[in-house]
């Protein structure tokens, strides 16, 4: 008698973040936090969607330096932030928050 195994991988946001709608969702869901830690690794998980080493290349920045930044770990430059969404194909926008949240 064999036994079945089924495979498991660990759930990895990048392997979802497809397309630019999927990309844009998920970032405003993490800005919408306001913890910048969370912001930070979203915006890494981001990054690794769209490869690595192309967007820091495209952000003028080294891997090294994009991971360190996007890791959680440290709040990157706002210069930073700018230069990976840009390299992902997205811009920072603002809009007002809902009047419930302004106190």
């Amino acid at each position: 008698m064999s036994k079945a195994t089924t495979k498991i991988r660990p759930y990895d946001s990048a392997r979802y973040l497809d397309t630019p709608e999927a990309i844009a969702a998920y970032l405003t869901e993490a800005l919408e936090t306001e913890d910048s830690s969370f912001i930070a690794s979203a915006l890494g998980t981001v990054a690794r969607a769209k490869g690595m080493a192309a967007v820091a290349r495209k952000a003028g920045l080294s891997r090294e330096n994009l991971y360190r930044s996007l890791g959680g770990q440290t709040k990157p430059e706002l210069d930073t932030v700018i230069r990976v969404l840009g390299a992902v194909g997205l811009t920072l926008s603002a809009s007002p928050k809902p009047r419930s949240k302004l106190g």
